[in-house]
C-alpha cells in the first residue's frame, strides 16, 4: 500500500492513537548511595568485615600439620579442623545444607531478610566494592559530578585505580575461593611460576570474574532480577514478621518544614528523601514493603538522624512488625508475637535435624571398610586343597593417627584367612588389601554362602566394623 492510499481522517472523527511500545525491563538507572552512620549501619559493618574474615582467613589456619578447612578434590577428603569426611560420608553434607534451608525459614519468620542484607555474598562484596569506589571518587555527589564530567586524564586515572583495585579484590577472592579445594600453600608456591592446574586457573577467574562483575556493575540488579529468595520470601513472612517499616500514621501527610508556615497538619515525615539516597537498591521505604527490600537497616539510620535534627522522636522508620505497627504493640507485645506457631515448627525441626547430626558425629565409628569380591576369579582350588576366594578390602582409617586393625572371618566353619590378620593403616590413609580366604572342600554345599568380616582395632576394640560379603563353594 503507497501512502496515496492512506485516507485522512474524516472531519470530527478524532484519529486513533499509536500504539506505544513499551519495554519489559525497566532501565538500569545508577544508584549513587550516601553514606549515613548508626546502630543498623554499624551492625552491617561489623558482619562485612566478620564473614570476610571467616572467608579470607579460614584456608590459612593450620591443624595437625594440614590446613584446617579443606575439600581436598585429590584426596577426596573433606577436613574440618578435627573432623575428616570421605565420600561415603556426603550423608552429613546433605544435613548441613538441610541445616542451613531451615534456619533460612526460621530467621526470615522471625526477621525477614537478615541473611540478605548482612550476611549475603552478593550484599557484603558489593558493600566493599562501593567503599572502595568512595575512598577513591568521593561521596554520592562527587561520584555524580565525576560520571556527568567529559572524557578527561583525571577522570580516567580515577577510574582506573578504582577497577584495578577492584580487579585485585576479585582475583584474591577467587584464589581464596580456590584455596578451599587445593591446599592454599601449594597454590601459593605455583604463583612465581603459574603451574596451576586447569581447573583451577578456571575457577580462579571465574569466581573473581564474576566477583568482579556483580559487585562492580550489576549489584542491585542482581537482588532485583536474579535472586530468587526475593520472590518466594513472602510465603515465609506474616503480619507478625519483623521487618522494616515506615509509620504513615505518624508521617503522613508528609511535607518540608518552612518557616512561617502552619506545620500542625503535617506529619514527621518531612520528605527529604534521605531514605531513598542511602537505600543500596533505591527504593523508597514509604511505599511500604517490597520484594527489593534486602532488609539492611540503612534507612532507618539515615531517618534517625533527620529526626535528631529535627529534634522529633525516633522511630517514623523502624524495625517491626505489620501487626505491631497498625495496632501499636510495645516492646513487650511486639516480642511475645514473634513466639508463634510457624516459629515453633522451624524451631523444633532444625532442634532434631542438629541434634541428630551432632548424635550421629559423636557415636560414629572411625573406620570405613568396603569389601570388593575379586570377579575375575570366583573360586579356585589353591595348593592344599582348599576352596579360595579372594576380596580386595578398602579400608579406610578416619582418624588422623596411625592405627593397625585385626581382620577375622566368620560364617562357615573351618573358614580362615590365610593371607594376614595384620593391617596397618596411616593417619586418614586409605589402605587397600587384598585378602586370601580359604574353607576345606566339603565343609559346605556348593553355592553361594553368607560370611562376614570383622575388622577391630588393636588399641581399642569399640573401634570395629563388622562387612557382609559371600563365598562361593564349588
Amino acid at each position: 500500500m503507497s501512502n496515496d492510499d492512506v485516507k485522512p481522517a474524516e472531519p470530527g472523527v478524532e484519529a486513533a492513537e499509536a500504539p506505544k511500545v513499551g519495554s519489559l525491563y525497566e532501565k538500569h538507572q545508577t544508584i549513587y548511595t550516601k553514606t549515613t552512620k548508626g546502630w543498623w549501619t554499624a551492625w552491617r559493618w561489623i558482619l562485612v568485615w566478620f564473614t570476610q574474615l571467616i572467608f579470607y582467613g579460614l584456608p590459612w589456619i593450620t591443624w595437625h600439620d594440614r590446613q584446617a578447612v579443606l575439600f581436598h578434590l585429590v584426596e577426596r577428603k573433606f577436613y574440618f579442623f578435627g573432623l575428616i569426611l570421605w565420600p561415603q560420608d556426603v550423608f552429613y553434607l546433605t544435613l548441613i545444607l538441610i541445616v542451613s534451608a531451615y534456619s533460612l525459614f526460621l530467621f526470615t519468620a522471625i526477621a525477614g531478610r537478615l541473611f540478605c542484607g548482612y550476611a549475603c555474598p552478593q550484599t557484603v562484596y558489593t558493600e566493599l566494592f562501593m567503599w572502595i569506589e568512595r575512598l577513591i571518587e568521593g561521596e554520592h555527589s562527587a561520584r555524580m559530578k565525576l560520571d556527568k564530567e567529559p572524557p578527561s586524564a583525571r577522570k580516567y586515572r580515577i577510574k582506573g585505580i578504582k577497577h584495578v583495585i577492584w580487579l585485585l579484590l576479585a582475583l584474591w577472592t577467587g584464589f581464596t575461593f580456590v584455596g578451599y579445594f587445593t591446599p592454599i600453600h601449594e597454590l601459593i608456591e605455583s604463583i612465581p611460576t603459574f603451574a596451576f592446574g586447569g581447573w583451577e586457573i578456571f575457577w580462579m577467574f571465574f569466581y573473581g570474574g564474576f566477583t568482579y562483575m556483580m559487585a562492580g556493575f550489576m549489584r542491585e540488579q542482581v537482588c532485583k532480577y536474579m535472586c530468587p529468595y526475593a520472590r518466594f520470601q513472602s510465603v515465609m513472612f506474616d503480619r507478625d514478621t519483623l521487618i522494616i517499616n515506615y509509620d504513615s500514621q505518624r508521617g503522613e501527610p508528609r511535607g518540608l518544614r518552612k518557616k512561617g508556615e502552619d506545620h500542625s497538619k503535617l506529619g514527621d515525615c518531612v520528605d527529604c528523601s534521605v531514605c531513598i539516597l542511602v537505600c543500596p537498591v533505591g527504593i523508597d521505604i514509604r511505599k511500604g514493603l517490597q520484594y527489593e527490600c534486602i532488609g539492611c537497616g540503612v534507612c532507618i539510620d539515615a531517618c534517625d538522624e533527620v529526626m535528631d535534627k529535627l529534634q522529633m522522636p525516633r522511630g517514623l522508620v523502624r524495625y517491626t512488625s505489620e501487626n505491631a505497627l497498625a495496632k501499636k504493640y510495645g516492646r513487650s507485645d511486639l516480642l511475645s508475637h514473634i513466639v508463634r506457631p510457624r516459629v515453633i515448627v522451624y524451631s523444633l525441626i532444625l532442634a532434631f535435624i542438629i541434634g541428630a547430626s551432632a548424635w550421629s558425629l559423636a557415636t560414629r565409628i572411625p573406620l570405613r571398610v568396603d569389601v570388593i569380591r575379586d570377579r575375575s576369579v570366583m573360586t579356585r582350588e589353591a595348593s592344599d586343597g582348599r576352596v579360595e576366594n579372594l576380596y580386595m578390602l578398602r579400608i579406610m582409617n578416619i582418624t588422623e593417627e596411625p592405627r593397625s586393625y585385626t581382620l577375622g572371618i566368620r560364617g562357615i566353619d573351618g573358614l580362615e584367612i590365610v593371607s594376614g590378620t595384620e593391617v596397618q593403616a596411616g593417619a586418614a590413609e586409605n589402605r587397600e588389601v587384598v585378602v586370601e580366604v580359604r574353607l576345606p572342600y566339603g565343609a559346605a554345599e556348593k553355592g553361594t554362602h553368607p560370611i562376614f568380616f570383622d575388622i577391630v582395632a588393636n588399641d581399642n576394640p569399640k573401634v570395629a566394623v563388622h562387612e557382609k560379603s559371600t563365598f562361593i563353594m564349588q
